[in-house]
């Protein structure tokens, strides 16, 4: 029994503890469709993909979703709002 206990004392002291991150991707998202005023277009930032976007907000025949930046938030992402690009680490490069 003793062992056990040891043993669980060893890996809880050498165990280091772990971080989630998430990507927040900011998008010039501008609607398609004819009757519709152009001049709606908007930037959004949002923890969706490009494809998720664009797929969850009427699709790519009404919706054109053009990606400006991405970047990663660090840390404890429970119950926080997306982080800012300064509060974050901007990805270079290719994008998914």
């Amino acid at each position: 029994m003793t062992k056990k206990i040891l043993f669980t004392i060893i890996l809880a002291a050498t165990v280091s503890p772990a971080f989630g991150e998430y990507r927040v991707y900011q998008y010039y998202v501008r609607t398609k469709v004819d009757n519709i005023n152009p001049g709606n277009a908007q930037v959004v930032t949002s923890t969706l993909n490009p494809t998720s976007y664009a797929a969850y907000h009427g699709g790519k025949l009404s919706l054109e979703v053009n990606l400006l930046r991405s970047w990663v938030c660090m840390g404890d992402t429970s119950k926080q709002s997306v982080c800012s690009i300064s509060e974050g680490k901007e990805l270079k490069g290719a994008l998914q």
